[in-house]
């Protein structure tokens, strides 16, 4: 077999098994494109490794993917389970950041490779948006196949201790010679287009004509030796608009005939159809008779190749990841983790002005040490980016020579690359950063790259000045809640507490959960926990009346349910438009008697000293806020020494697809099967479980209760 030819290394092997699984799966379920992602050792981070179908040119910006970001092939890969997606319009809707990325008619599915309970990788393939709302069983039978086989070459090379590993670009799998035409046959195909009125051409995979005929040639107004084996819209000036190549792309990936008018100038027009299957593009160029134009000019700079590749399908990829960056460390890591693979940058930092000096905000592939000298630099030093700061223009430079002679004092950090950009980060009309690159080889950065990378360089600008504000916003709001939540628990003598609070990772503002524990008399406790619906200021005040209210009617000396029916009349005259959710617990620490009553709010759950744990059986009463004269029932329950009360808020069980009184008994049995040495090492365990997710939909907050025993 030809995966085991001797000579090969165990990666090797796996790497051309793969390869043939890879094109097999791709050809025999009818997707126009397959790719295979693996992880990357020591990082949160996904690499494409193989794709078929399409260059690995195109594919570049696709090629890298954070594990906690939310698109697909992430997805799959934390959550274990294949996605199926059928249509643009259902990719856009569930995974927009993706869906703007990727604009063009497709089908998607993508499928965990699975071992062991491990992730080894992810199976991606997209199908023309005319494919059937679901999956047929044969198609689904396929991928399974090619799943386990693919798995079973990975796992091989990795007990060989030669596993597969990603390399910095995805490996474009060739497609097999199609032998479907003789020489003399392939002779008489040319003859025929040439007899045509109309221009033929055809496009490989990455865009390169292959076939020209010779009224293509004169249509296109270039000699067909300059047009074989390039892209068209990087040789001929009128097609030099990035429209024109994602033309291209949407034929490409969708495998839908896609037709376009092009103006060469002075003022012929042409209409171009573009026809693609597997094996690339068939394009038909006809002259538009009769329909004039406008002159435009015909010279334009020179392009080079890389500079062109998916300009247009990066910039819209870094645009959707900028857009659902939320904080400063968020922008930065976009920035970071999602421009390297696709301008061929090997240095870049992003610096801001920072009062009279400057500040790095992220740094990656500088030799270490070699932005430090940026960081405190006073802006009245004479410096690239402090010239870019203060002028708002970007500088070039394709080699250092002209940089070290300028600027003799950054000698040192310049030698580490062969050439920079200082790029201009302008926000509502002021130049706040600068985003250098840097590159180890000379880069002549022809004019369409420079735009480019000012465009770039504007979005981030942007995101750095929404991200600044939220981070602002945030802060001062976070700083609200620490103020309204209890610093450190009431110590209450006889009672052992511990309390967890994990804030919702993701949201401008904040939540309203709550928790509390007062001491009424010498033998007396009391607990509350609640939830005020919203995630904004005015669910954090609201929580604080609600807090007050409770800590007021508590020392009265009500019942618990009077305690509840008192608060909830009092938010009724406050006549806010939020509810909430309430729990409230009163614990006689002598006898062990505890009363208690909940608005609406999880049951709290009991476990004993012999770690025998239920789920309390408490009226549950209308969310507080509902209906002036609600009532709330008291029930009685028995507590006694080493016995543990856990109350919490929705966000330590709920979870997407999972019924909410299944979530509950879930927690109910870890708290039984904890064996900590203290209650806030529970506490801790307890919590645990919802710290990994990412990200954290929902606040959590978390209050323990155990009366101590007597000697203790």
């Amino acid at each position: 077999m030809a995966g085991h030819r001797p000579g090969r290394t165990a990666s090797e092997r796996a790497a051309a098994g793969a390869h043939r699984v890879l094109a097999q799966v791709t050809t025999e379920t009818g997707a126009n494109v397959g790719a295979l992602y693996l992880p990357v050792p020591n990082e949160q981070v996904m690499r494409m490794a193989v794709v078929f179908g399409v260059s690995a040119r195109i594919a570049v910006p696709w090629s890298r993917v954070a594990m906690a970001a939310p698109v697909p092939v992430a997805e799959v890969a934390r959550r274990r389970r294949p996605v199926w997606i059928p249509s643009h319009d259902e990719l856009a809707r569930r995974y927009p950041r993706t869906g703007l990325a990727l604009p063009y008619q497709v089908a998607m599915g993508v499928s965990p490779l699975l071992s062991g309970g491990s992730v080894k990788g992810v199976l991606l393939l997209l199908w023309p948006g005319t494919h059937a709302p679901d999956l047929s069983l044969q198609e689904s039978g396929e991928i399974d196949d090619a799943s386990r086989r693919i798995i079973r070459f990975l796992v091989q090379a990795e007990t060989d201790g030669d596993p597969l590993r990603p390399g910095e670009e995805p490996y474009a799998v060739d497609l097999p010679p199609s032998g479907l035409w003789a020489d003399s046959e392939a002779r008489a195909a040319a003859d025929l287009s040439e007899r045509l009125r109309e221009g033929y051409a055809a496009l490989d995979l990455d865009g390169r004509i292959t076939f020209l005929s010779s009224r293509a040639a004169e249509l296109l107004g270039t000699g067909r030796r300059e047009l074989m084996g390039v892209r068209p819209w990087e040789i001929l000036p009128w097609l030099h608009d990035p429209a024109y190549e994602h033309c291209y792309l949407a034929a490409l990936f969708s495998r839908l005939p896609t037709f376009f008018n092009a103006m060469k100038p002075p003022d012929k027009w042409l209409s171009l159809a573009l026809y693609p299957d597997r094996t690339g593009v068939s394009v038909r160029v006809t002259a538009l008779e009769g329909h004039q134009g406008e002159p435009e000019p015909t010279v334009a700079p020179p392009v080079t190749p890389h500079a062109r590749a998916g300009t247009l399908s990066y910039l819209m990829h870094l645009s959707a990841s900028l857009s659902e960056a939320v904080g400063v460390k968020e922008v930065t890591d976009a920035v970071t983790e999602q421009i390297m693979p696709v301008i061929n940058a090997q240095g870049l930092a992003l610096v801001v002005a920072d009062g009279s000096r400057l500040r790095v905000l992220a740094t990656t592939g500088f030799p270490g040490g070699a932005l430090n000298d940026f960081n405190g630099l006073p802006l009245s030093t004479d410096a690239p980016s402090i010239r870019v700061l203060e002028t708002g223009t970007a500088l070039f430079y394709a080699d250092t020579q002209e940089m070290q002679r300028a600027y003799p004092r950054m000698a040192a950090f310049y030698a580490q690359r062969a050439s920079f950009a200082y790029l201009p980060l302008i926000a509502g009309g002021r130049t706040v950063g600068c985003c250098v690159l840097g590159y180890e080889e000379p880069h002549a950065f022809p004019l369409d790259e420079r735009t480019a990378l000012t465009s770039l360089a504007a979005m981030i600008a942007q995101a750095l000045e929404r991200a600044t504000l939220y981070d602002t916003k945030n802060q001062v709001a976070r700083g609200l809640q620490a103020a309204l939540l209890p610093g450190v628990l009431t110590r209450i003598p006889g009672l052992d507490t511990a309390a967890r609070y994990l804030p919702a990772s993701r949201g401008m503002d904040i939540g309203g959960d709550f928790y509390d524990v007062l001491r009424l008399d010498e033998t007396t406790a009391a607990a509350v926990i609640g939830d005020v619906q919203g995630h904004n200021v005015n669910a954090a005040a609201l929580m604080g009346q609600v807090r007050i209210a409770v800590h007021a009617y508590a020392t009265s000396g009500a019942r618990p349910g009077e305690v509840l029916a008192r608060t909830n009349r009092l938010l009724m005259d406050l006549r806010s438009d939020l509810f909430a959710s309430c729990v409230y617990v009163q614990l006689d620490l002598r006898s062990g008697r505890t009363l208690l009553a909940t608005a609406g709010h999880p049951p709290p759950l009991l476990r004993l000293a012999d770690h025998r744990t239920e789920v309390l059986d408490v009226p549950p009463g209308l969310l507080l806020g509902i209906e002036h004269d609600a009532e709330y029932r008291t029930v009685e329950t028995f507590l006694p020494p080493g016995a543990v009360l856990a109350l919490y808020t929705d966000g330590l069980v709920e979870r997407p697809g999972v019924d909410l009184g299944v979530a509950i008994d879930e927690l109910a049995g870890q708290l039984a099967a904890a064996r900590p040495h203290s209650l806030d090492a529970l506490a801790d365990t307890l919590v645990d479980h919802v710290r990994g997710r990412s990200p954290l939909s929902d606040d959590v907050a978390l209050l323990l209760l155990s009366p101590e025993h007597p000697e203790s």
